[in-house]
C-alpha cells in the first residue's frame, strides 16, 4: 500500500508541473511569435511614415490575432500575453531589433524615402511586413 501511496503522489506531482501555466517571460523565447509581432511593428512605422503605403488593417489585426492563437495553444494565457505585449522592457528590445532590421534593409525611420523603398520592396517579394501592407 505504501509504494501505490508514492506512485500516486509521484503522479500527482508530475500531472501538477505539466498542468502549471507557462511563465510570460517564456513569450521572448517564441521566435515565430517574436518575428511575427517584429513584422507588424516595423509595418506599422512603413505606414506612418510612407505616404504612399497603408496598412491592411484587416489584414494585420488577423494575423495579430492568429500570433494570439499560437501562444495561447503553447500554453500561454490571455493575461501572460497582454503582459507580455504590453511590456515596455520588450517594447525597447523589440524596437532594437526593428531598427537592427531597418539599418540591414537600407532603411531609417528618419528618412521617410528609405522606409518607402522598403515597404516597396517588402510588398514586390511578399514577406510577411509586406502583406501587411498596400501601396497607395
Amino acid at each position: 500500500m505504501r509504494m501505490k501511496s508514492k506512485v500516486i503522489a509521484s503522479l500527482f506531482a508530475v500531472s501538477l508541473a505539466l498542468a502549471a501555466p507557462v511563465s510570460a517571460a517564456g513569450l521572448q523565447e517564441e521566435a515565430e511569435i517574436n518575428n511575427g509581432l517584429l513584422a507588424v511593428g516595423i509595418a506599422d512605422e512603413i505606414r506612418k511614415l510612407c505616404d504612399s503605403i497603408s496598412a491592411r488593417t484587416f489584414t494585420a489585426m488577423g494575423y495579430l490575432s492568429s500570433l494570439k492563437r499560437d501562444a495561447r495553444a503553447k500554453g500561454y494565457s490571455n493575461d501572460q500575453i497582454n503582459t507580455y505585449t504590453k511590456s515596455s522592457t520588450e517594447k525597447a528590445k523589440m524596437r532594437k531589433r526593428g531598427q537592427v532590421y531597418l539599418a540591414q534593409n537600407g532603411a531609417s525611420m528618419s528618412d521617410s524615402a528609405s522606409m518607402c523603398r522598403l515597404g516597396r520592396a517588402e510588398i514586390a517579394k511578399r514577406s510577411q511586413i509586406g502583406v501587411l501592407l498596400r501601396a497607395k
